[in-house]
């Protein structure tokens, strides 16, 4: 096949386009904005595959995404391409719905009009909003309750409206909390792990007892292209990774591995209306064929191992943009907590 991803230089992205030419496929190419979390860098020793191509453009930039649609032949699309950090999200919600939300739409449009075979969302379990009891299934009702999550409903609630009005072959997948190797580290655990290793703060937020399912990043590649290739058009598959834990257990986790002390977690002012817990039912992809390898504890561990030994990759983000937005969501609160003002 031919496949676009869009977001292909970001995290679970650039891992896509591994895979995707790991099995050979006649092409991959990889439209991606490069905004602050883009990163050629997760894709360098991959610029010289014939097979492989970069475009430089925005997912709102229909002209250009239909030219590369019909230019590169395209047969199906992973759309990726996403603002994904609920604290940015908080700061600044209209760059999340322009993304999540237009972007996707100018996608599909451009991808209807080609008539690829196939259309894939990539979106999260975060729509399906805090879950106290059980796990959501995939005809749940949506309760998003981040700009973030709403951004990502919108796009999910597009996309299916094209099959039921157009009949065009698109399908969802909704992962639970990813992690691994070229995480942008803003995110919980290579942001905890870097901090970690400078022996910095961690800044928890609230208690710490929030839980998530952990999805290694190998396992979510492997349930989307799964999905790409044997899914029912129309049809939405949650992907979780059966490895629920609190956060406060995760970041001593990720100290203990280290070798660094647990005063290094600091319990901070809760986020805006963060939800408590996030899990997913995963019966209708498990029947398609797909179930998680890697066991949480191990990834971690590797995942950790990667931050301490690459270090050159995280501190050039973390000297640049990344310090106003880590003074915008944890200055404040850090220095709360230092006074006791908590």
């Amino acid at each position: 096949m031919r496949i676009l991803i869009t977001g292909g230089a970001g995290f679970i992205g650039s891992h896509l386009v591994r895979r995707l030419l790991a099995e050979k496929h006649e092409r991959v190419v990889n439209l991606d904005a490069l905004r602050y979390s883009g990163n050629l860098e997760n894709l360098a020793d991959l610029a010289d595959d014939p097979r492989y191509l970069f475009v430089h453009a925005d997912i709102c930039d229909g002209e250009t995404v239909e030219k590369v649609l019909r230019d590169q032949g395209i047969e199906a699309v992973i759309n990726c391409a996403a603002e994904t950090h609920v604290d940015r999200s908080i700061l600044d919600p209209n760059s999340f719905a322009r993304t999540d939300v237009v972007g996707t739409a100018v996608l599909l449009e451009a991808a209807r009009k080609i008539k690829v075979a196939r259309f894939l969302q990539v979106s999260t379990d975060e729509v399906y909003g805090s879950v106290e009891q059980g796990s959501s299934k995939e005809d749940d009702q949506l309760e998003p309750r981040s700009p973030y999550s709403a951004s990502k409903a919108g796009g999910d609630l597009l996309v299916r409206s094209y099959w039921t009005t157009y009949g065009f072959p698109v399908l969802i997948t909704r992962g639970s909390n990813t992690y691994g190797p070229n995480q942008y580290p803003e995110k919980f655990i290579p942001l905890f792990t870097t901090n970690a290793l400078d022996d910095q703060p961690l800044p928890l937020y609230g208690d710490g007892r929030q839980r998530r399912d952990w999805l290694s990043v190998y396992d979510h590649c492997g349930a989307i292209v799964h999905v790409l290739h044997h899914g029912r058009p129309g049809t939405i598959y949650n992907v979780g990774g059966g490895n629920e834990r609190e956060n406060i257990t995760v970041a001593e986790a990720i100290l203990d591995h280290l070798g660094k002390p647990k005063a290094l977690i600091r319990h901070v002012e809760d986020r805006q209306g963060h939800d408590r817990r996030y899990a997913v039912d995963c019966t209708r992809l498990r029947a398609l064929g797909w179930a998680p390898t890697v066991r949480f504890e191990e990834g971690l561990r590797a995942t950790v191992d990667w931050y301490g030994g690459h270090e050159g990759w995280w501190r050039k983000i973390k000297s640049g943009e990344f310090r106003a937005y880590y003074e915008q969501a944890y200055g404040e609160r850090l220095r709360k907590t230092a006074s006791g003002k908590r």
